[in-house]
């Protein structure tokens, strides 16, 4: 029999691949309901441990500086934590009206921030996890496409802020790769050379090995890429 000591609560997420978890919320822009509200959209959802504390405020400061660079991407922001609404208002007035970091100031966060304090949204997405806080959303993000479908999970330990330049990396590579059927290899920038698919058969190998596709060069059947500048 089990002691409470070793007794542990399931965590599940969703997984890359499969549809998110579909929710309704009271936000500080309204209530909002995914994935209704958002079709046609990329999503970021992430969640922070708590509001009023300072890796998340420099968190949210530079997302909100972001916000043009990502709704110009299609790309749509939303954050959580298990905070009440009064709780977030407090705090992004707070950021907005005192905190200057990096050369951001009077920054405003017009993205829906989630009011969680029952953690039916961050239980859905796994972001509760008794082994870092039973109290505390752990640092997530999760990256779903027009589909709703997850694409990308990330998760960070509450000592590290996020990278954004990243966070906006991983949607140009994904919309990139939906758009021409390609992939993207390690430390991949816009403008980088891009992986063309790999083919299906020998036979395939040596069709694309001697096709003339503009731009494109291989360093072994398996290995073409395409020049992209």
């Amino acid at each position: 029999m089990e002691t409470n000591e070793t007794q542990k609560e399931l965590v599940t997420l969703p997984l890359i691949g499969e549809k998110a978890p579909s929710f309704k919320a009271v936000t500080t822009q309204g209530e909002i309901s995914f994935p209704e509200d958002f079709k046609g959209k990329w999503v970021i959802l992430f969640s922070h441990p708590a509001d009023f504390t300072p890796v998340c405020t420099t968190e949210f400061m530079t997302f909100a500086s972001m916000q043009d660079e990502f709704k110009a991407l299609n790309t749509e922001l939303i954050g959580l934590s298990v905070d009440s609404l009064y709780a977030h208002i407090a705090w992004l007035r707070t950021i907005q009206e005192k905190i200057e970091y990096k050369g951001m100031k009077n920054v405003e966060v017009k993205f829906p921030l989630i009011e969680d304090i029952k953690m039916d949204v961050a239980k859905k997405f796994g972001m509760i996890q008794p082994g870092s806080s039973s109290t505390q959303a752990v640092r997530a993000v999760f990256v779903m496409d027009p589909d709703a479908v997850v694409r990308t999970i990330l998760y960070y330990p509450s000592s590290m802020g996020r990278n954004f330049d990243e966070i906006k990396r991983i949607i140009i590579a994904l919309q990139k790769a939906d758009k021409e059927s390609i992939a993207t290899p390690a430390n991949w920038q816009p403008g980088d050379d891009v992986i063309l698919p790999p083919p299906g058969s020998c036979g395939t190998a040596k069709e694309r090995m001697e096709s003339d596709e503009t731009g494109k060069y291989c360093l072994d059947w398996f290995m073409c890429f395409r020049k992209e500048s």
